[in-house]
């Protein structure tokens, strides 16, 4: 994944509003209409809120007669979370390592150190 195409997922998924509106795509498609329900905006504003999403990646829109269907496209999140996976990795190591101190420390070691 390139940096750009990171940096444009993050910045899609910072806004709470376009949380809430992957969140509900989760569940299945639906249209435009449904997603506005729920938020105290104009459907100008939940438009361009959709628009950011797509062009992240994160939606797809599409037309059939009237009805505008919105779908969720997850594939960019599992790129997020690949990415973020080294960093896991780095708090889980940590985590183990304070585990292990902790330990020591609760068994009396008075050579106990933090790693």
């Amino acid at each position: 994944m390139t940096p750009d195409r990171l940096s444009g997922i993050l910045a899609a998924l910072a806004d709470p509003t376009r949380r809430a509106i992957l969140a509900r795509l989760a569940e299945g498609e639906t249209s435009v209409t449904e997603l506005a329900e729920p938020f105290d905006m104009s459907m100008p504003a939940v438009s361009k809120h959709l628009k950011v999403l797509e062009r992240a990646g994160l939606i797809a829109r599409g037309r059939a007669a009237q009805w505008r269907p919105c779908r969720l496209e997850a594939g960019p999140l599992r790129e997020v979370s690949d990415w973020l996976d080294h960093y896991r990795r780095f708090w889980d190591e940590s985590l183990d390592r304070l585990e292990d101190y902790l330990q020591a420390l609760q068994k009396g070691d008075p050579d106990a150190t933090p790693n």
